[in-house]
């Protein structure tokens, strides 16, 4: 149905082909502007931006509230000492029957920054990929989708309707809290990342981005201290001593006395998702395809991943920088296989190898991509933090970024959210994938991103693939993983 309907569309190209530039790589650089089958070991280094105290952060943006925060935080730090009774979901997840073995993950090679290669996606025209950074493995495609391609997608998540990316809990959060049994020298111990006694508000920033969706400055920091007597000699740092004495119902208090406006959270936003699997607007299943060419994936990967998320900023929209993927320890597993995995964990997170960022506008004042640390020479999260500059702070800081892509219609953007594993799989989280939305000055937004799901497993990744495709073989294409069934638009035609 959707290959008739594309009937006198452009024609998708049946492969791609990939060869080198015709015309001056240098010259349109110049123009870039602002631009397992065994266990899987921890994914991040013990200090990075994946680490298991960063990872709370990740996990507030799921859950948002701090009770399943500081659940995570005793469970790493309690469940550390022994690892040999129990193998862990990672070790134990074995399916009905041996998975097929995966081939290796492909990955362009970004060669140096500033290195053009042609690529034909479709089969009347040729685009032009441009490496950005090597730390992230970062590139941009100028012209990816068409003009027509960006007002249709804008055109149905308004037909399907938007929500809020960031929603405050009430009830939810107070339960949480009512239900945390943990010692305030425990939770003393678990935010002193150096372990000098002392809680410097970079330590404290680094883990209060917190369950109740705000995003906290040492400004707001040190307004609470003041407010809830926590600092009586007023110099932002806390002794063990000095957080023993201090009451932290009365923490809680000021921050349900306070509340925060939208400029306040960690994003500013409205999205939906765009079902993109068989029966899909021609256009959306022509994208995925095209998707599927760049990507050099195999399909099961790329059909079974999430589907189309579409984000409108407006004035004032903002995405403070994080990482698209969570690293996976055995309290986790990924939010895709979970359905294979035959395990219960704690928490799920998303795993995602690749991200691909459309741009479906022009935007009249801010609103870039920002890298702040692509291509550092090293990486320490501690130091994004240095006095009253937070690299993270797309509101305030976004001009000290490494790297800002502006968003130019229809130019899409990609990287790699892993390191490789050396065995053609997934490794560690790439610490240089941070990256955040621009504050928006003027105008609106909009982007959508192409997430495609791996699981760091190369073993549960072949389990969850052989069990899609014996439900779509026994009960068709309404088999498809939960988070795919938006049908709402696989019948809609839309004349551009």
């Amino acid at each position: 149905m959707a290959a008739a309907a594309a009937a006198g569309r452009r024609p998708e190209a049946v492969s791609p082909q990939w060869a080198p530039p015709q015309h001056d790589p240098a010259g349109a650089a110049a123009g870039l502007g602002d631009c397992e089958d065994t266990p899987v070991r921890p994914l991040c280094k013990p200090r990075g931006i994946c680490s298991r105290a960063y990872f709370l952060v990740l996990m507030v943006f799921v859950h948002l509230y701090l009770g399943n925060v500081l659940a995570l935080l005793l469970f790493v730090h309690y469940s550390n000492g022994d690892d040999s009774s129990d193998p862990g979901p990672q070790r134990r997840a074995q399916g009905p029957g041996p998975a097929p073995t995966l081939p290796p993950l492909t990955r362009l090679e970004g060669i140096k920054v500033g290195y053009e290669r042609k690529v034909q996606l479709v089969a009347d025209r040729d685009h032009f990929i441009r490496t950005l950074s090597l730390k992230p493995l970062l590139f941009e495609i100028p012209g990816f989708l068409s003009d027509e391609e960006c007002r249709l997608i804008i055109h149905l998540a308004q037909m399907k309707g938007l929500q809020r990316s960031q929603i405050l809990p009430t009830e939810e959060y107070e339960e949480a809290m009512g239900t945390m049994q943990i010692s305030q020298l425990d939770l003393f111990q678990l935010l002193d990342q150096n372990h000098d006694g002392r809680l410097q508000l970079h330590e404290v920033l680094a883990q209060t981005r917190l369950g109740n969706g705000r995003w906290m400055t040492p400004e707001n920091i040190q307004e609470m201290y003041s407010a809830i007597k926590a600092d009586p000699d007023g110099d932002g740092v806390l002794s063990r001593q000095e957080f023993s004495n201090m009451d932290l119902r009365d923490f809680h208090k000021y921050m349900r006395s306070h509340k925060a406006e939208s400029s306040q959270l960690v994003r500013n936003s409205h999205h939906t998702w765009l079902y993109q699997g068989e029966g899909a607007h021609h256009v959306m299943r022509a994208i995925r395809q095209r998707v599927l060419r760049l990507t050099r994936l195999s399909p099961e990967i790329v059909e079974l991943s999430e589907p189309l998320q579409v984000v409108r900023y407006g004035e004032g929209g903002h995405y403070h920088a994080h990482v698209d993927s969570g690293p996976v320890y055995p309290e986790t597993i990924c939010s895709h296989t979970k359905l294979v995995a035959n395990e219960s964990v704690p928490f799920e997170t998303s795993c995602r190898y690749m991200t691909v960022l459309f741009y479906l506008n022009n935007v009249t004042g801010g609103g870039e991509t920002v890298f702040p640390v692509a291509d550092n020479r090293t990486y320490d999260e501690m130091s994004l933090i240095q006095d009253d500059v937070d690299l993270r702070d797309t509101r305030r800081h976004c001009d000290k970024g490494n790297l800002r892509v502006k968003p130019r219609q229809g130019t899409a953007v990609f990287w790699y959210n892993y390191l490789p594993d050396g065995q053609g799989w997934v490794g560690d989280v790439d610490d240089y994938s941070l990256h955040g939305g621009c504050l928006v000055t003027r105008g609106t937004k909009w982007i959508a991103n192409n997430w495609i799901n791996v699981d760091p497993s190369r073993a549960r990744q072949a389990l969850f693939q052989q069990e899609m495709a014996r439900l779509a073989r026994e009960s068709g294409a309404d088999s498809q993983p939960e988070w795919t069934l938006d049908r709402a638009y696989r019948d809609t035609r839309v004349e551009l």
